[in-house]
């Protein structure tokens, strides 16, 4: 059998949408990542730079373990293949998000500028491997890997790294640095937002060059059949939305520009795993290539997980928007001067309720709630 039958392809979908949501949302948390030194004047701009993905970074990192889950779970020939045959990738990528983690828990543990120093730099460079490591791995996902019969991947580190897999990288490292810098234009007001909105200006632009060069690549590449006209059309919508994030940015309009950044992130990828279909891991050669039939688990096991989605996922999509509506207060310097601790940060804004501090949008805020993140 070589056509997946519908649980089959519902599966593939649902682990496409995990992975879109897991790229929008940690998408941000690796540019403000990326960004605490370069937008950081002092200790002050540092804490509130952290503090915008505080409450919400280790949150967002659940679409990354369900997503694994759901394909281990649905498509156990799929998970074999990537997870022996992408094996250091995946663990350098693993290493980049367990050191950015650390970072953030370990910031505020001492007053030591060289232990604050030490930390932020460990930030920076695990959000930009994590950014950077994976476009490439999507890529070669994509563009198809050394394979045998067996569908054991042969390819090693090396091979991964060839001129379309790094075109790759280097399109969802710019995504992500001004899909960070947006939401800190968002999430901060004063010089800090000005700051941010000024790098957001300047990397979108590179952003939609990249995104549209690799989406070009894509389409050419795709030699089995020609190209798929659903996942053209979707990656030619992506870049339009990231064309219209420049200006956005600079009339000051931040959920907007944030809006269609996540959108462009979401088509960009979606065109990708529409690219994938009816593939799981395509073979170098197409001999050999992993379907999502041949990779399948049993229908009753596709059938217990779609039950189990149906009761849970409303949840903790609930719970999370919940957890977005109450941190969504804008952060500004007065916030974290003087007293630091946990406590006096919800006093300073528990007075701020009905101020009428504009969200970007027109929208006042109106959140009582700390912005407190791991190391207060």
């Amino acid at each position: 059998m070589h056509d997946p039958n519908f649980l089959q392809t519902l599966w593939f979908a649902l682990i496409g949408v995990l992975w879109v949501g897991y790229f929008v949302l940690e998408g941000f948390d690796f540019g403000v990542g990326m960004l605490i030194r370069a937008l950081g004047r002092d200790e002050t701009d540092k804490r509130m730079i952290i503090h915008t993905i505080g409450p919400v970074w280790d949150g967002n990192e659940v679409w990354l373990l369900t997503a694994g889950g759901a394909t281990f779970a649905a498509f156990p020939g799929w998970y074999s293949s990537l997870f022996s045959g992408f094996y250091l990738a995946l663990f350098l990528i693993l290493a980049a998000l367990i050191v950015r983690g650390v970072s953030f828990e370990f910031w505020g543990k001492s007053d030591s500028p060289r232990w604050r120093s030490t930390w932020e730099w460990t930030a920076v460079i695990g959000s930009l491997l994590a950014a950077l490591l994976w476009g490439v791995g999507w890529a070669n996902i994509v563009h198809g890997i050394a394979m045998n019969a067996h569908h054991d991947v042969t390819a090693n580190l090396l091979d991964l790294l060839h001129p379309y897999a790094l075109l790759g990288g280097l399109t969802t490292l710019s995504l992500f640095l001004g899909h960070g810098a947006i939401f800190l234009a968002l999430r901060t007001r004063g010089e800090m937002a000005a700051r941010a909105r000024a790098v957001a200006a300047r990397v979108s632009i590179v952003t939609v060059a990249l995104m549209a060069a690799f989406l070009l690549w894509t389409g050419f590449d795709q030699d089995r059949g020609g190209v798929k006209i659903a996942a053209e059309l979707i990656a030619a919508l992506a870049v339009a939305l990231a064309a219209a994030v420049p200006a956005l940015v600079r009339r000051e309009r931040d959920g907007w520009a944030f809006g269609l950044s996540a959108g462009a992130i979401a088509l960009l990828f979606a065109s990708l795993f529409v690219g994938l279909f009816p593939n799981a891991l395509p073979a170098s050669n197409h001999a050999s290539d992993l379907t999502l039939a041949a990779a399948s688990s049993t229908h009753y096991t596709q059938t217990v997980m779609t039950v189990v989605a149906v009761i849970f996922v409303p949840i903790v999509l609930l719970y999370q928007g919940w957890t977005y509506w109450v941190f969504r207060h804008r952060l500004g310097r007065d916030d974290f001067e003087g007293s630091l601790t946990p406590i006096a940060v919800l006093s300073k804004l528990g007075g701020k309720e009905g101020d009428g501090q504009d969200l970007g949008d027109g929208q006042p805020s109106r959140s009582t709630a700390p912005p407190l993140a791991p190391g207060s």
